[in-house]
């Protein structure tokens, strides 16, 4: 249930700030024109921050009850490197996906007028009447860059995931030089917030398969048709919906593997030593 309910604020948030770039603020004439969005990295901005705020504040709901995943991806890591127990892999797996369902609906619900609204206005191509431009709300695709090649975006979503767990590795973990527990989501939020602003427009960052797959299968029963599932846009891309759940799965356990390779291990072999080492040092100073 914290799960589903962490998911749940996630997507609430990071779908509601898309919502407002895309089909909001131009539906509510605070733009050129009805359909007027991404006009500056003002826009990109605004989604970044949503996401990273979405995050925040799903861990802090969820942290102390599951250790607030809200990722597959993570869970995967866990259950590799930090002992989660495999048991609980798959139903972590299906509160999140379901999780992120349900907030997926509820950006839906308060925002479908808006949302119908910039479809009808926006020129075509379309599928079912909805446009590439609403769909991008709930779910990724890749950059017109790609040519509808699947390695670009699939590397892209390995490194950017790989950055995620790397650095929420470093950032919970104890022997380092970690947070505080009150502020760690904060600092995980500001995480999703880099790789927004770094690696973000090569495939949207899902960086999550729970966050891309559970509002792909909204926008699936929602009229979005192909554009969702299998994820088909005619001559840009084809058959993309797989990319978004295989890349962040690995990139996850690559995360996770680097960080210990690096340095994980330094600091457990430091523990079984006993031994407190300055900073920049690999092992105590011994004294004559």
């Amino acid at each position: 249930m914290a799960e589903f309910l962490g998911t749940f604020v996630l997507i609430a948030f990071g779908c509601g700030s898309v919502a407002v770039a895309v089909a909001g603020l131009p539906g509510s004439g605070r733009t050129s024109g009805p359909t007027t969005f991404f006009i500056s990295s003002g826009d990109w901005l605004l989604i970044t921050w949503g996401w990273a705020m979405g995050v925040v504040f799903g861990v802090y709901v969820a942290g102390g009850v599951s250790g607030a995943h809200i990722n597959p991806a993570v869970t995967l890591a866990f259950a590799v490197r930090r002992r989660f127990p495999w048991v609980k892999v798959v139903p972590y797996w299906i509160a999140q996906v379901v999780g992120a369902f349900a907030g997926a609906a509820l950006v839906y619900a308060v925002y479908h007028d808006a949302i119908n609204a910039f479809d009808r206005a926006m020129p075509g191509p379309k599928t079912g009447g909805h446009t590439l431009a609403s769909f991008s709300i709930f779910a990724t695709f890749p950059a017109p860059y790609f040519q509808g090649g699947h390695w670009g975006p699939l590397v892209d979503q390995i490194v950017g995931t790989a950055f995620l767990v790397m650095l929420v590795a470093a950032l919970i973990d104890l022997r380092n030089m970690a947070v505080q527990s009150n502020l760690g989501p904060l600092l995980i939020g500001f995480v999703v917030a880099a790789i927004g602003m770094s690696f973000g427009p090569n495939a949207g960052y899902a960086i999550n398969p729970a966050r891309d797959f559970g509002p792909r299968l909204f926008t699936f029963a929602a009229g979005w048709g192909d554009l969702a599932f299998p994820g088909s846009l005619a001559g840009a891309f084809s058959s993309y919906w797989w990319i978004p759940i295989v890349g962040p799965l690995v990139g996850g356990v690559v995360g996770v593997l680097v960080y210990d390779f690096f340095i994980g291990d330094v600091l457990h072999a430091r523990a079984q030593e006993g031994a407190v080492v300055e900073p920049g040092r690999t092992r105590p100073v011994e004294e004559e």
